[in-house]
């Protein structure tokens, strides 16, 4: 459709080009990230099943006559498809039938369960996951340095001018939430604790129609925002809700949260790596814990910018939050992935991105332009360890992503510096 306002997304190449390759394209992530807008965007027609004009008229048609909804120029935007499952199957057939690639684009802020869906749709349909704006997206980013360009050894450098500490803080506590931009720290944050409120008591029982406890579902999200950047394990975060609020929840009641979390895209963890970096080290295989945005650990938290500028620690894995959502983003832009490392002498990196060809990047994340040193001297000592390691495979780039860096550059061991600012894909 024609949406004049409409505000660039990454994600916009891959659209087009899944939409070239697939029958069906379906669009997933939380909430309020810009789903709906941006699939508009690519689409000649749609139907919104969560438009509750004629008592939700759109939904119940879909419910008695699937196929009827499935009528329209293509692509055809089908919005919010999980409110009736049965949908995937009447798309997939239906792509079959015609034999048309980018007939339908299905937009979905939860995965259903399985139960209504009798096929995967594989080869038909294909899967994109949509996230917050990054910082380029919102603007906040010079955009001055392509990761994807660093990621093949490109680079130039460059002066990207001087970042506010207090700037910083407020790209966190707003997110990159679409409806959130203009408004300042405060305004956003009271956007988001609503947001948070209707996914707990509204979101999380239309999935399935089960009432679950919210008040041990809220312990268990404030526990998250506490552990935001670390590698927690479901143990711990079970100690932490004892610990901090003297109220107890049972491992099982964890893991089935956590699920829900995972499937509202509330929650999107960053797994190990798995390459064979170093040959004779085991590597731990724990996934590090992220919400899809840092702005809803910092409202869970009631973080204020006044809070954060006291409280450095819990700053930096916030910071440290916002980088990787950004790199998440930019990497798949060119078909990376996100991972972090650690292994069993206590070594670590914080980012991890690995190519299509299997090379890898390593990136150390600081807020402050002081850590830089040790940062890389960090990474090229845990790079010269691979090296000597027979069967290791050192990483392509080493760089510091930081926050309070007023320039791009390499600096004379190889290490790249570069400000979260001044990034872009």
């Amino acid at each position: 459709m024609e949406n004049s306002g409409y505000r660039f997304r990454i994600i916009d190449r891959k659209i087009d080009e899944y939409l070239s390759i697939f029958g069906a394209l379906c669009i997933e992530g939380p909430k309020w990230c810009g789903k709906t807008w941006t699939s508009s965007f690519h689409s000649k027609s749609e139907i919104y099943l969560g438009d509750p004009a004629g008592n939700f008229q759109n939904r119940n048609l879909a419910q008695l006559s699937p196929e009827l909804v499935l009528q329209g120029e293509s692509p055809r935007l089908i919005d919010e498809w999980q409110e009736v499952p049965p949908l995937w199957d009447a798309v997939r057939f239906y792509v079959d039938q015609k034999g048309e690639k980018g007939q339908f684009i299905l937009t979905g802020s939860a995965t259903p369960n399985h139960k209504g869906i009798l096929h995967s749709g594989a080869g038909r349909i294909a899967r994109l996951r949509m996230r917050p704006m990054s910082l380029y997206e919102s603007g906040d980013s010079g955009g001055q340095v392509s990761l994807g360009s660093l990621c093949r050894g490109e680079f130039q450098p460059v002066m990207t001018g001087e970042v506010d500490l207090r700037d910083l803080i407020s790209y966190i506590i707003r997110g990159g939430w679409p409806a959130s931009l203009g408004l300042s720290a405060e305004d956003a944050a009271v956007l988001l604790r609503q947001y948070l409120d209707a996914i707990v008591e509204d979101d999380v029982y239309r999935m399935d129609g089960v009432r679950r406890d919210t008040v041990k579902m809220r312990l268990l999200l404030r526990s998250l925002a506490r552990n935001e950047s670390t590698t927690a394990t479901n143990r711990v975060l079970k100690n932490d809700v004892k610990q901090k609020d003297d109220e107890d929840i049972d491992a099982d009641t964890i893991a089935s949260y956590l699920d829900i979390f995972t499937r509202l895209f509330l929650t999107e963890n960053q797994p190990p790596y798995a390459g064979k970096i170093r040959s004779s080290v085991r590597v731990k295989q724990a996934e590090k814990r992220h919400f899809c945005d840092p702005s809803i650990a910092a409202a869970l938290l009631g973080a204020t910018p006044e809070m954060l500028l006291g409280d450095l620690e819990t700053l930096g894995f916030l910071f440290e939050a916002l980088c990787e959502r950004d790199l998440r983003i930019y990497g798949e832009s060119f078909d990376a992935r996100l991972y972090h490392y650690q292994d069993y002498q206590n070594k670590e990196i914080d980012a991890v991105l690995q190519m299509p060809d299997g090379e890898w990047c390593a990136f150390e994340i600081k807020l402050g332009a002081n850590q830089i040193d040790d940062a890389a001297e960090s990474l090229v000592r845990l790079k010269n360890d691979i090296e000597k390691e027979e069967g290791g495979h050192p990483p392509k780039i080493l760089c510091v992503i930081c926050g309070m860096s007023s320039a791009a550059y390499q600096r004379e061991d190889g290490v790249y510096v570069v400000p979260l600012t001044a990034l872009r894909e």
